[in-house]
């Protein structure tokens, strides 16, 4: 991530949030546990908000465009497939969430480090916040779900 751009910061931090948006929407479709699919959907409806929070902010600097995802995070969500396929269960799709959601506090962290305008520097802390919040959460349903 090029800190010292916040279009490239801004850009990073939002195709992260539509990953996650899509991986937990993935998730919520193998869940078994009708718990997890409703975290997992809940999850996924917050990062596309994320996404839409922060996407003023990337206008804001002179880019219109729309931001997808990125091809490790499709590749990520194949991999669960694969997985999944091959009888990975609750367990399997956790883990992955939570490796997911490590690599989400490391790009906002790094986001929160930036030079970023304060508008988007407020957006990405409290966001921040939530995203750590959800990585201790699936951390203890992983726990939980391994030890039981």
């Amino acid at each position: 991530m090029d800190n010292d751009k916040p279009v490239s910061v801004l850009k990073k931090v939002i195709e992260t949030a539509r990953d996650g948006e899509k991986g937990f929407r993935e998730a919520a479709e193998h869940f078994k546990s009708p718990e997890l699919r409703t975290m997992a959907q809940r999850v996924s409806a917050e990062r596309a908000e994320f996404a839409r929070e922060l996407e003023p902010e990337l206008r804001a600097e002179g880019k219109d465009e729309k931001i997808e995802g990125s091809t490790a995070g499709a590749l990520h969500r194949a991999w669960v497939d694969i997985k999944t396929a091959l009888g990975g269960g609750d367990q399997t799709i956790l883990d992955w969430l939570e490796q997911g959601e490590d690599y989400a506090k490391k790009t906002y962290g790094e986001a929160l480090q930036a030079s970023l305008p304060s508008a988007a520097q407020l957006i990405v802390r409290r966001q921040y916040d939530r995203i750590v919040n959800t990585h201790d959460q699936v951390k203890r349903l992983r726990d939980q779900n391994r030890a039981a």
